[in-house]
């Protein structure tokens, strides 16, 4: 007969081998820009995202979790280098984190028909919202023309009727102008369109000024909109024409940058660290803790993703694999959300609240944004009809 401590040892070693084999991590793939002069934006990306896993101590929704990390250097071919190795050499299941929309379309599609789910943290094209969806592609931050929108109507409600445009020529550029024309109803004093990366804005400038618009909207992301707003304040039109943009033109890193040339500034977003949510609360607390600063847009848009997927493996038990049920995971959005009200609409991108946010200094000098009001609730996005998933 089988002595008592032996099979009590016995029966102890699986008791302990079950849930070691069960809690095997989820590998997760976040492919973004960590370098050029846009690299903050995947710093914040990446930050926010690896918070929420530090604030699980290494886990999401209570499923152990593994953040593999790269640099797509913002060019889309090194992007779908790096989610071929991720896939196919690391076996990974889940991808995330793109920031520019041109490098979204260059991976996103190939990426989803290989059974992958992603989530993206940022880039939200007009292509992969419309007749390019797919069952495996969600947006946990807006569609590209959302933040545009919103500013187009309140510079209307505000009188302004001959704006000037600026974007880069690529294809969020195309839709965030796109979105501020839709709800704009002035006419346009011009609508250009630059070269991505641009650094120098004087012939820019100089055509602006001759057409004397009384405002001007500008779609220029990380380091663009620094040089952007540091010329135009050299050229002194920002005392006579007022500049108007996106949320991704004023993020608080950029405002260090260019300091009291953005004050006063309106810009739309669907987001900002003083919206008072509970989980709005716990996450701009833990950021600041973690890493010394003020969170933007971007790090709340990783940090809302890990979140999503968070609750999502809890609903799966971080099986994976069965991506139907994965999916219906990620669908239902059961996590709180920074943003007090979350849900996704028809084409898997978000039904959310829009604000306007106005510049200002704070107490301690920092520049930072101010939530001035809801222009639109429970706003989803144009393209929803085009969508026709499988």
């Amino acid at each position: 007969m089988m002595k008592r401590s032996v099979l009590v040892a016995m029966m102890l070693a699986l008791v302990l081998a079950g849930p070691c084999q069960a809690m095997e991590a989820v590998k997760i793939g976040m492919i973004t820009t960590l370098s050029t002069k846009a690299g903050y934006l995947g710093e914040e990306t990446r930050d926010g995202f690896q918070l929420a896993i530090d604030m699980e101590e290494g886990r999401l929704g209570g499923i152990p979790v593994e953040l593999l990390v790269d640099d797509d250097g913002r060019k889309p071919e090194k992007a779908k280098q790096i989610a071929d190795r991720f896939i196919k050499r690391d076996g990974v299941k889940i991808l995330t984190g793109i920031v520019f929309s041109n490098v979204a379309i260059a991976v996103v599609p190939k990426v989803v028909r290989q059974d992958v789910i992603y989530v993206s943290t940022n880039a939200g094209p007009s292509l992969l919202a419309g007749k390019g969806c797919h069952a495996n592609y969600f947006n946990v931050a807006y569609q590209n023309d959302n933040p545009d929108e919103v500013v187009g109507k309140y510079v209307s409600d505000a009188g302004f009727k001959n704006v000037y445009l600026l974007a880069p020529n690529y294809p969020a550029g195309k839709d965030h102008l796109g979105g501020f024309k839709r709800y704009y109803t002035g006419t346009l004093a011009g609508e250009v369109y630059t070269k991505l990366g641009q650094s120098d804005y004087a012939a820019e400038i100089a055509a602006l000024r001759a057409a004397a618009p009384d405002a001007v909207y500008f779609f220029l992301p990380g380091g663009m909109g620094i040089n952007f707003l540091k010329q135009y304040t050299q050229a002194e039109l920002n005392r006579t024409i007022p500049v108007f943009g996106p949320a991704f033109s004023f993020d608080e890193r950029l405002l260090q940058a260019v300091k009291d040339a953005a004050i006063g500034v309106k810009n739309g977003s669907q987001w900002t660290h003083d919206l008072d949510f509970p989980a709005n609360h716990q996450f701009v607390d833990a950021f600041r803790k973690a890493y010394g600063r003020t969170p933007t847009l971007y790090a709340s848009q990783g940090y809302e993703a890990a979140r999503l997927l968070g609750s999502a493996l809890k609903k799966v038990n971080g099986k994976v694999d069965d991506l139907a049920a994965l999916r219906s995971a990620i669908r239902s959005a059961d996590f709180d959300s920074v943003r007090g009200k979350f849900a996704f609409s028809a084409n898997q991108h978000p039904i959310q609240n829009l604000y306007i946010r106005e510049v200002v200094k704070a107490e301690d000098g920092t520049y930072t944004n101010k939530t001035l009001k809801a222009v639109f609730t429970d706003h989803s996005n144009v393209y929803v009809d085009e969508c026709k998933m499988d």
